[in-house]
């Protein structure tokens, strides 16, 4: 009995080998941090005061400055500024097929409603697949090739005016005032 430890709060310890004594800079070369403490010899990290910039490589060309520039009209999903960004949600027109039955009206709220333009942004319908059926189809854009599908199967295309759909407060203030 008097070999068993008690165990309370005041025997308690942390897992052996889960804790590490902190470095002790600038106790003698036996530390193994003694003389320049980690610091190495001269230059800016060696003095006071020292604060180094976030990417800063000593001079070289930066990495963000050596990556390729994705710029250009082109170009606009690579570029960091949101009302540059073109959002449009893609339909194609193999999903119209197979969702949507002969003579049937196709807006964004029957998209919405079958599950293919899920998002509030303006929809392109994209010429991937084929048409068998006669459609009337209202959307904010539509291919070149959709269109001619659509019509060489008996249906229609209506471009909605998607003026309310942008994000363009300014445009909407004008609008207002009209």
């Amino acid at each position: 009995m008097a070999d068993e430890k008690k165990v309370g709060l005041h025997t308690l310890k942390p897992a052996a080998g889960s804790r590490r004594p902190r470095k002790r800079i600038g106790r003698g070369e036996g530390s193994g941090h003694g003389k320049t403490s980690g610091r190495g010899h001269k230059g800016a990290g060696a003095r006071s005061g020292n604060k180094s910039k976030v990417g800063y490589e000593g001079g070289q060309n930066p990495v963000h400055m050596r990556m390729r520039k994705l710029r250009g009209p082109n170009k606009k999903m690579s570029m960091p500024f949101e009302k540059f960004r073109t959002r449009t949600q893609p339909v194609n027109l193999g999903d119209l097929d197979a969702r949507f039955k002969a003579n049937d009206e196709v807006t964004p709220e029957s998209l919405r409603e079958a599950g293919l333009a899920k998002r509030r942004h303006p929809v392109k319908v994209l010429a991937n697949g084929e048409i068998s059926k006669k459609l009337t189809v209202r959307a904010h854009a539509f291919s070149a090739q959709a269109k001619e599908k659509i019509e060489a199967a008996g249906g229609t295309c209506e471009v909605i005016d998607d003026s309310l759909t942008r994000a363009d407060p300014g445009r909407e203030a004008e609008e207002a005032a009209d």
